[in-house]
C-alpha cells in the first residue's frame, strides 16, 4: 500500500512537473520581450502580422559585409510587410567586443547605415543563451536542421504568425535566391 501511494505521488509531481515545463515552452518567436539597442524594451509581439528575419551579427566578422544586403532586402521588402531584426552576439571569436553604444554607432552610421532594428547585445549559444535563441534552436527547419547557431549571420525566417519557416547558415547570402524566394513566398502567404 505504501509503494503504491509512493508511486502515485512521483507520478503526480512528475506529471505537474511536465505540465509546468510544457507551459514555460513558447507559443512562438514573437512570445518575448527583447531590449532594443537603446536598452528599450521591445514586445516581439508588435511584430506579428509581419515577416521578420532574425539574424545573430557581429561588428568584426567576415559576414559583417551581410549588412549591404540584409539593408538592401529590408529596403526591397519593408512596404510588403519585411522586417529584419538583428541581434549583436559575441559568441564566435569575439567578434562583437563593444557596447551596445558601440554597436549602434558602427551599424548606423558609416559604410552599413542600417535602418532595420537593432537590439541589445545577446548570447545564442552556450549556456548563457537567451530565451529566444533558446526557442529558435529547438524548430525544426529547412534548410538548415535544429541545433545550435553555427556562426554570426545565421539567419530564422519567422511567418506573420510568428512560427519559424526556414533558416538559412551563415554562409548563405541574405540576398541569395532561395533566401529571397522564401521571403516572397511567406510576404504572399499573409495577403
Amino acid at each position: 500500500m505504501k509503494w503504491t501511494l509512493a508511486v502515485a505521488c512521483l507520478c503526480a509531481v512528475c506529471g505537474v512537473a511536465g505540465a509546468a515545463e510544457e507551459k514555460a515552452k513558447p507559443a512562438n518567436a514573437l512570445a518575448f520581450t527583447m531590449k532594443d539597442i537603446d536598452g528599450k524594451d521591445v514586445d516581439l509581439n508588435t511584430y506579428k502580422g509581419k515577416v521578420i528575419m532574425m539574424v545573430n551579427v557581429a561588428s568584426k566578422c567576415g559576414n559583417t559585409k551581410q549588412y549591404t544586403p540584409l539593408e538592401a532586402i529590408y529596403k526591397k521588402y519593408k512596404e510588403e510587410g519585411l522586417v529584419i531584426l538583428a541581434f549583436p552576439a559575441n559568441n564566435f571569436g569575439g567578434q562583437e567586443p563593444g557596447s551596445d553604444k558601440d554597436i549602434k554607432e558602427f551599424c548606423s552610421g558609416g559604410k552599413y547605415n542600417v535602418t532595420f532594428p537593432l537590439f541589445s547585445k545577446i548570447s545564442v549559444k552556450g549556456e548563457d543563451k537567451h530565451p529566444l535563441y533558446q526557442y529558435l534552436t529547438t524548430v525544426e527547419t529547412q534548410p538548415v536542421k535544429k541545433g545550435e547557431v553555427s556562426w554570426n549571420f545565421e539567419k530564422f525566417l519567422i511567418g506573420r504568425d510568428g512560427t519559424v519557416k526556414a533558416r538559412f547558415s551563415p554562409r548563405t547570402q541574405p540576398d541569395a535566391k532561395d533566401v529571397v524566394e522564401a521571403i516572397e513566398s511567406e510576404l504572399k502567404a499573409g495577403k
